[in-house]
């Protein structure tokens, strides 16, 4: 709940948990977590930039939203750095994908688009989409547009898999994890939007400052 205050000065704030960026940006961080044990080696760089670019994503939301009662400024900050460091995963998860020769899925990819449909709230949800993708249960991938070039020049590259060629499960987790970061982004971006609109109208705490002290000596 949002941290209650008794001065008007600073108004109702830390009420992360109530903001669907924060628990979607957390599940990011379980699957991360998951992700990393299976298959990135825990003594690389990579293990620790993915680990802490995912736990960046839940934790500046959480800081943001508790400092926003004395900083809209900080708040804009923090929820920027979130955005960023989920930017920072998307892109890991995608290198990872492609040193490994594997497909990353459209975004119109219906696979991804059962697993947002199903708004998942445990990496226990995520894995059981997994399985069901892996089994077939989900609907199969559109087969990439025949390409109108002439066949000297080639088929343009796909970054779908058909299905004829069953993904594996590195690909189905790497693309599920991109899908959720992808909702993760899309919230935090519109979160932004109305975080600045705020300051914009309502300025920050100094300015609240000034005008309750205006309007204290005015009353005196």
């Amino acid at each position: 709940m949002p941290t209650p205050s008794p001065d008007p000065l600073l108004p109702p704030h830390g009420g992360y948990h109530k903001l669907k960026s924060f628990h979607v940006a957390q599940l990011v961080y379980d699957v991360t977590e998951r992700f990393c044990q299976k298959y990135i080696d825990p003594r690389s760089r990579t293990h620790d930039q993915m680990m802490q670019a995912a736990r960046s994503g839940s934790q500046n939301i959480a800081e943001g939203s508790q400092a926003s009662g004395t900083s809209r400024k900080t708040e804009l900050k923090l929820t920027n750095v979130a955005r960023a460091s989920l930017e920072e995963l998307r892109l890991d998860y995608e290198d990872f994908l492609r040193q490994r020769g594997l497909p990353t899925w459209d975004r119109h990819d219906p696979r991804r688009g059962d697993l947002v449909d199903r708004r998942p709230t445990s990496a226990d949800a995520v894995a059981q989409w997994a399985h069901d993708v892996k089994a077939g249960r989900c609907a199969p991938p559109t087969p990439p547009p025949q390409s109108s070039q002439p066949a000297s020049q080639g088929p343009p590259p796909s970054t779908r898999s058909t299905s004829s060629t069953p993904p594996t499960y590195p690909e189905i987790a790497a693309n599920g994890a991109l899908a959720l970061i992808a909702v993760a982004r899309y919230l935090l971006d519109r979160q932004l939007a109305a975080q600045a609109n705020t300051f914009r109208q309502e300025g920050g705490f100094t300015e609240r400052l000034y005008r309750e002290r205006r309007r204290h000596r005015d009353g005196q």
